[in-house]
């Protein structure tokens, strides 16, 4: 009997223990089972039965209980006991095996990953750089040294960097943008992007180090939207923490005019605009550089640290400002154009072609190209957009970036290549108005008060709440939340039919969809009205009225309560759209004790990866979306855990954390500053500036002088000047009409006016011309001798020029050829044409720009010069000319024809062959 009972109890516990002691064993074989928690002798012993059974003799033993025929002699029970020992160390062992195979293939990819991030341009690789690119390839499976890299050569941002005075400009184009009752969902062009922006916008403020943010967008001074978009400036407001910005300026939103201004415009219909926002955005910098300058320069201007587009067309704009002013840019894509191409053709509903049309998709995918090129700096939100999605694009490459990088630092030449740096910082969120309650009891209580109609005088509520509960019977069931605009990838149809094909979920939890504001959807846009109608027919398909709410109009205001409301009912959030590039209401959701569901696809990955707060799904499955709710609704426990892991982890993405991270980022960029304004000096500056802005200023209004100083508008700014009865405005007008004067008359009546003769001005007299007309002309013989017909079509051009005096006056003349400098003189000196005939001469292929002084004296721009040099690789250019026309049957250098560079044609940025 007793070793009966000591049969039974080992049975048992192989039998209670199953595959929850495989899981222990997988630990590893360096775990004692005593430092485990709770020690148990007989799970002790199965185990060590498990581990080390001889599974030949254990499946013999089995076999011969098996094969005997007499019912007493043979024991159930031992046949049993043998068979389970058996199959669990089968199963133990093949456990093991997936392991060791993990680790073969984790191995596999790791040495393919170094072979292939060496395999371009190896041949140029030192030892050391090799180093460095394989150390970053092992980085990506090693968090810990991937940090301590990281760490090394990035100072983090601290908050002691008080005495920096940084001005940073964000550029938002689309959308209605204003600070306070933002009309998010109000179209597709008014979303998570614009809450983005401003928030950000907000943050920088904040933060040590920054004295000014603007972040500019459209202005649209139309009848159809709030008359607040027309206002030139607003500044955003800081709340309870105004007080502590020191001598921060703030944040402000920079309304600049572009397209028509009557119309508001959807994003696709903006692309012919863009350089018009850019002539007016750079006109704004320059002023707000100055104004900047007098207040913390000390007279110097002071220019934007950074230029960060958002969006496509925000990048494109950035990309020409950067170039204008020699500022880093920060890019930041937010949905990508090849992306989206590539989801819209696997629908198959629309060819390239309507597509292009409907979303100017090949215009922006060649703005999202040209803002890679010119972009120091690319902020993602997951890694997968990197790998994913920027992968699509020519101007990045996930292996070659690594490859670039790694020569950079060693000083190695990439040959003109480039690449932005890649950086993963999650968007921030605000959680000044996040109120979290501990228990729910309250919240009841509040449901109950709502919903008593016999009580006089209910307990006051939001408002937002009474206009959700209207549409329930019983409000008091878990909510399960959605919120997004009703765009068909944010898939709302899918979530209803789950919903609505559950019976067990329709009979547990409510659903809310809070889907933009709406007025009527006949008035909507195509792909929204769609979504909604289609809502609307599937309430009626399965009869989920009182079941299913979904209110009109909402204030921004009044999101936080919406959560607040799902939270009190113990309810669950749910993101099912079909990609989601990251995902910023789940964190939203998370602060306020929700628990998520959330898509596989995109930034949601990351997000649970970091919170650990709910579970995933296939946004194509509505099986799985519906068990997945259930679970969470109905169980409990899991809950309650979820809550708790959100709440303990959601510092990780708070908006002083994602400044920090995000200023120690741009602070490694390559620090710039437009050369082009800070080398000139002062007296030459204010010689060139234009007198429109110097009456301008003094007199607070536009007085349009022509350059060469006509008397009427002379006389009339004097007669202006003479009644207001200040000197100082006379005395500037005066100089103003001397330095006209001195232009027309080239008399110099002063030692300063000697001294600007003796120092011969960097830009003579392009700068002021209204227009300028360039010539680019070559034309030459077999032997590359210029033809002497160029020399009678620059004199008949020139000619015809002059006859208007009206252009002739205001316009500026540049010839542009291939030819260098010593050989256009000297070509144009054979035609009798003479050098101070032009304002500006470009040449040698466009690579070098001369000014020509009164005394025929040529001066070379040297800002043009280190423009153009700027990631510009000569040396790969002539090495691939070489191998390109060098070649005989495959072979470099035995060509018998072979070219050679002609030193004399050629410079640092030209290569003449």
């Amino acid at each position: 009997m007793a070793a009966n009972e000591w049969i039974n109890g080992y049975l048992e516990a192989i039998l209670d223990s199953g595959a929850s002691a495989i899981e222990e064993n997988k630990a590893g074989p360096g775990v004692n089972v005593r430092d485990r928690g709770h020690f148990n002798p007989t799970k002790y012993f199965v185990e060590e039965v498990v581990t080390g059974v001889d599974e030949s003799d254990l499946h013999r033993t089995w076999i011969k209980v098996v094969a005997t025929r007499n019912s007493r002699e043979r024991s159930s029970r031992l046949e049993n006991m043998c068979w389970r020992i058996w199959h669990l160390a089968r199963k133990k062992k093949q456990l093991e095996w997936e392991d060791l195979q993990r680790l073969a293939n984790r191995r596999w990819e790791r040495e393919e990953g170094r072979k292939d991030v060496t395999e371009d341009m190896s041949e140029d690789l030192s030892e050391g750089e090799k180093g460095d690119v394989l150390a970053e390839a092992v980085s990506v499976d090693s968090p810990r040294k991937k940090f301590q890299r990281n760490s090394s050569n990035l100072e983090v941002w601290s908050d002691s960097n008080t005495e920096k005075k940084l001005y940073i400009i964000l550029i938002s184009l689309h959308g209605l943008v204003r600070g306070e009752n933002m009309e998010l969902g109000r179209d597709s062009d008014t979303g998570g992007q614009i809450k983005y922006v401003v928030e950000l916008a907000r943050a920088l403020a904040k933060m040590p180090g920054v004295y000014r943010v603007d972040l500019f967008t459209r202005q649209v001074s139309s009848p159809e939207v709030d008359w607040s978009y027309g206002e030139p400036t607003e500044m955003l407001s800081m709340g309870a923490d105004d007080a502590d910005l020191g001598e921060s300026s703030g944040a402000y939103i920079v309304r600049i005019p572009f397209g028509p201004r009557d119309k508001y415009l959807r994003k696709e219909l903006l692309w012919p605009y863009v350089q018009e926002f850019v002539d007016g955005a750079l006109a704004h910098i320059l002023n707000m550089s100055k104004a900047l300058g007098e207040q913390i320069g000390g007279g110097q201007p002071v220019w934007p640290y950074v230029i960060h587009g958002h969006y496509a067309d925000a990048g494109d704009s950035a990309a020409l400002l950067s170039g204008a002013l020699n500022v880093p840019m920060v890019l930041t894509g937010h949905s990508l154009g090849r992306n989206k191409l590539e989801q819209l053709l696997k629908q198959g509903r629309q060819s390239k072609e309507d597509i292009n049309s409907t979303y100017r998709i090949m215009r922006r995918i060649e703005a999202e190209e040209l803002s890679l090129d010119a972009a120091e700096l690319v902020i993602t939100s997951t890694k997968q957009e990197i790998e994913e999605q920027w992968g699509l694009y020519d101007g990045f490459d996930v292996k070659l970036e690594k490859v670039l990088r790694a020569r950079g630092r060693r000083g190695v030449n990439c040959h003109g290549r480039f690449m932005p740096r890649m950086a993963v910082i999650p968007p921030g969120m605000d959680f000044s108005n996040v109120v979290v309650q501990e228990d729910s009891a309250e919240g009841e209580g509040d449901l109950m008060a709502l919903t008593n109609s016999e009580g006089s005088s209910p307990k006051a509520v939001p408002a937002i709440w009474s206009e959700v509960m209207r549409f329930l019977t019983n409000p008091h069931k878990p909510m399960i939340l959605a919120l997004s605009r009703p765009d068909p990838k944010k898939n709302i149809t899918t979530l209803l039919k789950a919903f609505g094909e559950c019976r067990p979920l329709r009979e547990l939890a409510n659903l809310t969809l809070i889907m933009g504001n709406r007025d009527d959807i006949d008035e909507m846009s195509g792909g929204n009205a769609s979504v909604l109608i289609t809502v609307l027919k599937l309430i009626d398909k399965y009869d989920l009225y009182g079941q299913v709410a979904f209110p009109k109009h909402h204030k921004q205001s009044d999101v936080p309560e919406i959560y607040r409301l799902a939270g009190k009912t113990k309810g669950v959030f749910i993101n099912p759209a079909l990609v989601e590039p990251f995902g910023l209401t789940l964190i939203e959701a998370a602060a306020h004790g929700l628990p998520m569901v959330a898509t596989k696809n995109g930034g949601p990955v990351d997000i649970h990866r970091a919170l650990n707060n709910g579970l995933l799904v296939d946004p194509h499955d509505q099986q799985s979306i519906a068990d997945a709710l259930l679970k969470l609704v109905s169980e409990k426990n899991l809950w309650n855990e979820c809550r708790r892991n959100g709440l303990r982890n959601i510092h990780l993405f708070s908006w002083p954390e994602h400044c920090r991270t995000y200023l120690t980022r741009v602070a490694a960029c390559r620090m710039r500053h437009p050369q082009w304004k800070t080398d000139t000096p002062a007296d030459e500056l204010a010689a060139d500036e234009s007198l429109n802005d110097s009456l301008k200023d003094v007199l607070d209004m536009s007085l349009r002088l022509s350059i060469d100083g006509e008397r009427t508008s002379l006389n009339e700014a004097l007669d202006v000047a003479g009644a207001g009865n200040n000197s100082d405005v006379q005395d500037q007008v005066k100089r103003v009409m001397s330095k006209m004067k001195r232009s027309e008359s080239g008399a110099r009546d002063s030692d300063s006016d000697k001294k600007s003769t003796d120092t011969p001005s960097k830009y003579p007299m392009l700068r002021k011309r209204r227009k300028l007309i360039v010539i680019a002309l070559d034309c030459y013989d077999d032997k590359g001798v210029p033809e002497k017909k160029m020399i009678q079509f620059i004199q008949e051009i020139s000619k015809a020029i002059r006859s208007d005096q009206q252009i002739a006056r205001h316009s500026g003349f540049a010839l542009s050829t291939a030819m260098p400098m010593p050989e256009l003189t000297e070509f144009l000196k054979s035609g009798n044409i003479k050098v101070n005939d032009f304002d500006a001469l470009i040449c040698t292929s466009g690579s070098e720009v001369y000014y020509p002084g009164e005394d025929g004296k040529l001066c070379p721009d040297p800002d043009y010069a280190s423009h153009i040099d700027y990631r510009w690789g000569l040396d790969g250019l002539k090495k691939t000319i070489w191998k390109l026309m060098n070649t005989e049957g495959g072979k470099f250098g035995q060509s018998s024809n072979a070219i050679e560079e002609d030193l004399k044609s050629s410079n640092s940025i030209a290569c003449h062959t």
